[in-house]
């Protein structure tokens, strides 16, 4: 079991480091993502898109997603992206909400966040490569979080086969 603990341990820092590429050197990462794509285009994986207002509590629902998934499908994996709203000074995400994330301590999640690097934009411009790194990785489920600045709540349609609106009453 220790083996194969240390294998997810490998794989997980090998999708992280393909998704970093994709992000930060994607002229010199162009062929791997290349075929990462067309590996991509074949999966059947559905992505969930959760998208809303800030503070309407998106990041604990991921939470409460994952933990029912993981007890419901106890042989499936599940892969998270959060868009988070970008520092101004340098550009990374803010990561706020990572705090609320409890149940994304299994070898069975693949957590990622990602900033959107543009204040009006509820989206990384890296989402595409990044969904298409964590389908290829063969995930059965891929959550999808908008970082919830309101302004631009509808593109995650674009990216995702079902949405769904959080919103505070």
């Amino acid at each position: 079991l220790n083996g194969e603990a240390n294998h997810v341990k490998e794989d997980q820092k090998a999708i992280a480091r393909i998704i970093s590429a994709a992000e930060n050197y994607r002229e010199e990462a162009k062929d791997i993502l290349g075929s990462i794509q067309a590996v991509a285009k074949e999966s059947d994986t559905p992505v969930l898109g959760i998208t809303g207002t800030g503070g309407a509590g998106k990041s604990s629902l991921v939470d409460e997603l994952v933990r029912r998934f993981l007890m419901d499908f106890t042989d499936k994996k599940i892969a998270v992206v959060s868009v988070d709203p970008s520092k101004r000074k340098t550009g990374g995400a803010l990561l706020g909400d990572r705090i609320r994330m409890n149940s994304i301590s299994s070898d069975r999640v693949y957590m990622r966040s990602l900033a959107t690097r543009q204040s009006n934009l509820a989206l990384s411009k890296h989402v595409n490569d990044t969904l298409d790194v964590l389908k290829a990785a063969d995930f059965d489920l891929i959550i999808l979080e908008t970082s919830g600045i309101g302004q631009s709540d509808t593109e995650i349609t674009d990216h995702s086969d079902v949405s769904l609106y959080g919103m505070t009453s």
